[in-house]
């Protein structure tokens, strides 16, 4: 009997804290992404070609799931749903993931982790516009998320617009002088350029997390909504990938990062990330209904 009511604080504890330890692994498989991508990018794979795969290969593995898992709680599907779900395909599968990778090859993968890191306060920020947020300063919440959003836009301007001084590191010095004034001119320009395109990317995927919060109030099934999503985001980049990339070469895999970057890609940072989201965000209604 007193384990019992010793384990229940403790239970009820973690629940609470699940969906913020959750967020937080999602962080560590992000940075991987980041790197293992720019890698691939870097060896020539077409930018494209890596979403359709990505997406493509997250949809085959979470359908099983949802196929099994869902089959009874499994939402009807409505026209509106459908719509919902195609935008979802679009705004990150295509927008978000075409500009971030398309930004990492113009600056490196902690740079763009860390510009990537201002997606909660710009979601906060339309979710305002949108009036699906609502900020009361009384409120010590309210106060945080207020500072925690001016904190992060400004550190991302921050980290944008200022350049400090070269850190020679011991294997770099041979190499850190041999640059011109040019080289560094049109190093600031793609910085920049990678920045902004970095930056078009946070805003999708912000706009992606307010219509997920949406969608899944209608279409409950978290692992079939992840998958139709990766579903439609492999179908409409497949378009643009068969546009802008002709060569049969371009599309060969092996086994090497070619393969690695889409299976990991696709497995932790699309197909677990899209079913996490929503786990959280049924989480997070569920208590806020509750309070």
């Amino acid at each position: 009997m007193s384990d019992q009511l010793s384990n229940g604080p403790l239970n009820a504890n973690f629940s609470k804290a699940k969906p913020y330890i959750l967020m937080i692994f999602l962080q560590f498989g992000s940075a991987g992404m980041y790197i293992i991508s720019m890698v691939t990018l870097n060896q020539g794979m077409n930018r494209y070609v890596l979403v359709v795969y990505r997406n493509a290969i997250a949809a085959l593995v979470l359908a099983p799931f949802a196929l099994v898992l869902e089959r009874k709680t499994r939402s009807k599907m409505t026209f509106s749903i459908f719509l919902q779900i195609m935008t979802l395909g679009f705004l990150e599968p295509i927008l978000d993931q075409g500009f971030v990778y398309l930004g990492i090859k113009y600056t490196s993968a902690s740079f763009t982790s860390a510009i990537m890191n201002a997606v909660p306060s710009v979601t906060f920020v339309i979710a305002l516009i949108f009036r699906l947020e609502h900020v009361k300063m009384k409120e010590v919440r309210s106060i945080a998320k207020v500072i925690g959003t001016l904190v992060t836009l400004s550190g991302a301007l921050l980290m944008t617009l200022y350049k400090g001084p070269v850190i020679e590191l011991i294997w770099s010095r041979n190499t850190s002088h041999q640059g011109s004034g040019g080289t560094h001119e049109s190093a600031d320009k793609h910085r920049i350029s990678g920045t902004l395109l970095i930056l078009v990317g946070c805003v999708a995927w912000s706009c992606f997390y307010v219509l997920q919060s949406i969608t899944i109030k209608k279409y409950t099934a978290e692992i079939s909504l992840s998958s139709l999503i990766c579903l439609a985001g492999a179908i409409q980049s497949l378009a643009i990938a068969l546009a802008v990339e002709h060569h049969p070469s371009g599309w060969a895999m092996g086994w090497n990062s070619r393969l690695f970057a889409p299976l990991y890609s696709g497995i932790v940072s699309s197909g677990i990330t899209y079913y996490v989201q929503g786990l959280v965000m049924k989480t997070m209604l569920r208590t806020t209904a509750i309070g």
